[in-house]
């Protein structure tokens, strides 16, 4: 009867045990957890903020496209001037 006694307690330290075991399993799974959400609401901001600097980007690029071209046709102009000039 002592060594049921005996077993029985170890195996309620042996319970006990892994009862805090799966309870720490726990607390850090939920704390994986949030640092997920939170990488993924950041990778969404990125997301975001990438596709506007990429739309900001190609405004930029046709404006100064534009920019260049009418630069062209002033050089142009000046040149047809200078030799009309002449």
């Amino acid at each position: 009867m002592e060594e049921l006694k005996t077993r029985n307690e170890e195996l309620e330290r042996e319970l006990i045990k892994s009862l805090q075991r799966e309870e720490n399993i726990k607390t850090e799974l939920q704390r994986l957890r949030e640092r997920v959400r939170v990488a993924e609401e950041a990778e969404e901001r990125l997301c975001s903020q990438l596709g506007d600097l990429e739309a900001e980007t190609v405004d930029q690029a046709h404006a100064y496209r534009a920019h260049l071209v009418a630069l062209m046709d002033q050089l142009e102009a000046a040149h047809k001037f200078i030799e009309s000039a002449s």
